[in-house]
């Protein structure tokens, strides 16, 4: 099945970028530590792991988050699986994906386990393993977020710069965010714009800013109030 161009250009052979948004893929820094700060420190994981967990994600990008969040769950000795759901409107093809994964050694293993998986995914929209249901919907995440009929136990905002891709930061689409979210669930992003924190608290989440990864400053941590919160 054919999906729209990601349109992207590889620096110095290392690092994805997308042409369309003029934006790197992962941090220059370490991408994968940003991952492991950002979501998976920033959602208090592996703490809250628990059998039946749902992480939802806006951006999937090279598929880094993902097996980062795979690859704690293996090494904290997790019980049961977890639900990994991805919104994408740009999938990247496998083999960028794989080229990608080629500069964390970290998660080499789980890269060769799922290099063969990557077209199966984009084709069918999910692959499950015996730890995992992983499912990518493909699309507008303004359009695709609307018609999931799920909840997240926490999600991974990892949109491109809100200052380049503004659509996946507005005001309706965080809202879906927050309606698809379980009470008490959290959000994470790497970004702390001023317009983003506020979208997030116009949504019903309680947004505070901490210190982000590498080079930035600041990132976003949000959890949902309750319904009856007020």
């Amino acid at each position: 099945m054919s999906h729209a161009s990601p349109l992207l250009e590889w620096r110095s052979d290392e690092i994805p970028i997308s042409t369309r948004f003029d934006d790197p893929y992962y941090s220059a820094d370490h991408g994968l530590n940003e991952t492991r700060h950002v979501f998976l420190t920033g959602n208090n994981l592996p703490e809250r792991f628990q059998d039946g967990f749902h992480i939802a994600e806006l951006g999937f990008g090279t598929a880094l988050n993902f097996l980062a969040t795979l690859d704690l769950w293996r090494r904290t000795q997790q019980k049961g699986a977890f639900q990994f759901t991805t919104f994408e409107a740009f999938p990247m093809t496998p083999d960028d994906m794989i080229r990608a994964h080629l500069q964390f050694p970290d998660i080499a293993p789980l890269a060769q386990e799922f290099a063969p998986l990557w077209a199966s995914l984009l084709d069918a929209g999910q692959i499950t393993g015996a730890d995992y249901t992983l499912t990518i919907k493909i699309g507008d995440a303004r359009d695709t977020l609307a018609l999931w009929d799920q909840r997240a136990d926490c999600w991974f905002l990892d949109g491109f710069s809100p200052a380049k891709n503004p659509e996946l930061w507005g005001q309706e689409l965080l809202q879906q965010v927050a309606i698809h979210t379980t009470d008490l669930g959290t959000a994470a992003s790497y970004t702390a714009a001023g317009f983003v924190r506020r979208n997030l608290e116009a949504a019903g989440f309680n947004v505070t800013r901490i210190p982000g990864f590498g080079r930035k400053r600041h990132m976003t941590l949000a959890q949902k109030e309750t319904r009856n919160a007020k």
